[in-house]
């Protein structure tokens, strides 16, 4: 993983999460598993340390791809009059229309390659001058083969996207694991508006709508406080493993006191279990609601794809959800074990 590693007291740490809001009570659910654990087994509770911060997102210039200019002139835009373009021409090259925001311009881009395609299926092409209809062609394609990149650029290059991805969050807290539904909305409606341009079977959704959309997910940075709680559930339960490394390695005797496969010998275990199984369907949820739009253009820029693969890859080991699933599943493989070794008295272990 990216970023340094820092040791912390106990104190500083809880210190440190009570700045961070939800963060320390997702924190304690994990803590508070740790110290019960650790009683179980008759040992001392790990030193909490702190996890790694998120990778940075790229910068704006590392995220946009390169569009060659249309060159059209005033006369030549004028003679397509009909198609309704010149207004709409005029208003993108305008002093105020170079400095719009990237969502304008892929509103733009939207608008204009819909009239002119619209314009080249309709009555109005056939009324063109021969030159005219040609240039409304060429035109037409040109704008259709950029489409993918203006789109890339007008999602990439938004504040509001990068914003989800700010590496000024903190975890989630217990009771708010799952994506906000109003942010899952937005990215059902970018990857609609980014596909229906190449789908005849998917109708263009409302343009007015893109500002809205984007602002929800500027209102918080859910995608890295998904990442941090990810990664700080991997930190712990990597602690909570370390502690029944310790209880296996002993030759004094079997010590361990009612730990079973399953979590569930205690409040704490239930209490986790719970946790651990929102924050995996959160985690699954969210990064596959976010890969199509990363998939938006067959080569992106490499500092995106390397972002993506890092931190947002269902594959990758290291990726923060991989990663996550991989602590989980050898904390259970030990539990499982160590229950094998030392069976509960009450109840004969199972299955994890």
């Amino acid at each position: 993983m990216a970023g340094v590693k820092r040791r912390a007291s106990s104190a500083g740490l809880a210190a440190l999460l009570a700045a961070c809001g939800g963060g320390q009570e997702s924190d304690a659910v994990l803590i508070d598993y740790q110290r019960d654990l650790a009683a179980r087994l008759a040992l001392e509770a790990p030193e909490p340390r702190s996890p790694d911060n998120v990778g940075a997102f790229p910068e704006r210039r590392e995220r946009l791809v390169e569009i060659p200019e249309t060159r059209e002139g005033m006369l030549d835009v004028y003679a397509l009059r009909e198609c309704r373009i010149t207004t709409l021409v005029a208003k993108r090259n305008s002093a105020l229309g170079r400095v719009a925001p990237a969502s304008q311009h892929w509103r733009y881009e939207l608008e204009l390659w819909q009239r002119l395609d619209a314009c080249l299926d309709g009555e109005v092409a056939e009324r063109l001058a021969d030159d005219d209809r040609a240039r409304l062609e060429r035109l037409t394609a040109t704008k259709r083969e950029q489409l993918p990149r203006a789109t890339w650029n007008g999602l990439f290059g938004s504040e509001e996207w990068s914003q989800s991805f700010s590496r000024v969050s903190s975890p989630l807290p217990p009771d708010r694991l799952g994506p906000p539904e109003e942010q899952l909305a937005a990215l059902d409606y970018l990857e609609t508006l980014s596909r229906a341009p190449f789908d005849e079977t998917t109708p263009l959704p409302e343009l007015e709508r893109l500002e809205d959309h984007l602002q929800a997910l500027n209102a918080r940075p859910y995608t890295a406080e998904l990442l941090r709680t990810l990664q700080l559930a991997e930190q712990r339960l990597g602690e909570a493993s370390t502690l029944l490394d310790r209880a296996l390695a002993r030759h004094d005797g079997c010590q361990a006191r009612d730990v079973s496969a399953r979590l569930d010998a205690s409040a704490e275990e239930e209490r986790l279990a719970a946790w651990l199984e929102a924050l995996e369907a959160a985690g699954l949820a969210w990064l596959e609601g976010l890969s199509p739009l990363f998939d938006t253009l067959e080569a992106p820029p490499e500092a995106v794809a390397g972002y993506r693969h890092e931190w947002l890859s269902l594959e990758h080991a290291e990726a923060p959800l991989p990663a996550f699933r991989d602590a989980l599943s050898r904390h259970r493989t030990l539990r499982q074990t160590l229950a094998e070794r030392c069976p509960r008295e009450d109840k004969t272990s199972s299955g994890a």
